[in-house]
């Protein structure tokens, strides 16, 4: 009989969390955008893994939570100090278990108590929906072109 599932827990990242981080992105793009991109604009949108001290210096002083369940991260959200939410991914095994939920309360917890009124992002079409359910909304379409290739994304906000 298999014993019960790990409890997830949402807790701040630190530098040992940044293979895992590297991962759940690459996978979160290449396997979980599935459903709403091609190969094509997968490729475009991250075309290699990105290594994880690249990784970390693209994340820069970005506020950094991880979602994890028993030794594995599942996932991450990032917030810049000026309320955009840069980065938010969950690996596709996850994906409507309550992982980007209990990531995107802490975030939106943490802009609050920092007195942030509002959040921005560029979100991608998998998002949307997701960001949607949680009271954000459009504020103008933004498709992004890379290496010739559209990827569909919109532009959203959020009033705290």
């Amino acid at each position: 009989m298999a014993g019960p599932a790990p409890r997830r827990e949402v807790r701040r990242a630190t530098p040992a969390d940044l293979p895992a981080i590297t991962g759940v992105f690459w996978r979160g793009v290449h396997e979980g955008a599935t459903p709403r991109y091609d190969a094509a604009q997968r490729h475009a949108w991250l075309p290699e893994r990105p290594t994880p001290a690249a990784f970390a210096d693209r994340l820069g002083d970005q506020a950094v939570w991880v979602a994890q369940e028993g030794e594995i991260v599942t996932g991450f959200v990032t917030l810049r100090g000026d309320g955009y939410l840069d980065f938010a991914y969950v690996l596709p095994e996850v994906r409507g278990t309550g992982t980007a939920d209990a990531l995107l309360a802490v975030l939106e917890n943490h802009a609050r108590v920092r007195g942030l009124t509002r959040l921005t992002v560029r979100a991608s079409d998998m998002a949307r929906p997701f960001l949607a359910r949680h009271g954000w909304t459009d504020a103008a379409p933004a498709p992004q072109v890379r290496n010739g290739v559209t990827i569909p994304a919109t532009d959203m906000a959020r009033a705290l």
